[in-house]
């Protein structure tokens, strides 16, 4: 899937008297932007030092605010390489036994007694 890069330049509002933090109304702003497509998959997003520049905020900000999409599953990113939108994966049929077989969790577990009346429980 070829790489295409998108300016947001003039398409975020962030309103400095509102009680959300900056850094949650920019992914806010993004996750929207995403979600609807207006940021299609793959998209590189602009670097936090850009991002932070263009919106007048520090880079700590812009660097918040893509950790909570990453968090969230709506970005990828791999240092040097930059940030590119990303869809959250769809969960559909989980299944309890194979997780926890899968992490290496007893899914059975048998009680037994030892010949002496001590209890012994094998789990597998």
């Amino acid at each position: 899937m070829p790489r295409t890069k998108i300016q947001l330049k003039g398409q975020f509002r962030l309103d400095r008297r509102q009680s959300e933090a900056l850094s949650l109304q920019i992914a806010r702003q993004l996750q929207d932007a995403i979600e609807s497509g207006g940021v299609p998959r793959g998209t590189c997003l602009p670097s936090t030092r850009a991002l932070a520049r263009m919106l007048g905020v520090s880079r700590n900000t812009t660097i918040t605010a893509y950790e909570e999409l990453a968090a969230r599953g709506l970005v990828r990113s791999r240092r040097g390489a930059g940030v590119y939108a990303d869809t959250p994966a769809v969960v559909s049929g989980f299944d309890m036994a194979a997780v926890t077989r899968a992490a290496q969790y007893p899914s059975r577990s048998v009680s037994l007694r030892d010949p002496d009346g001590n209890s012994l429980r094998i789990c597998f």
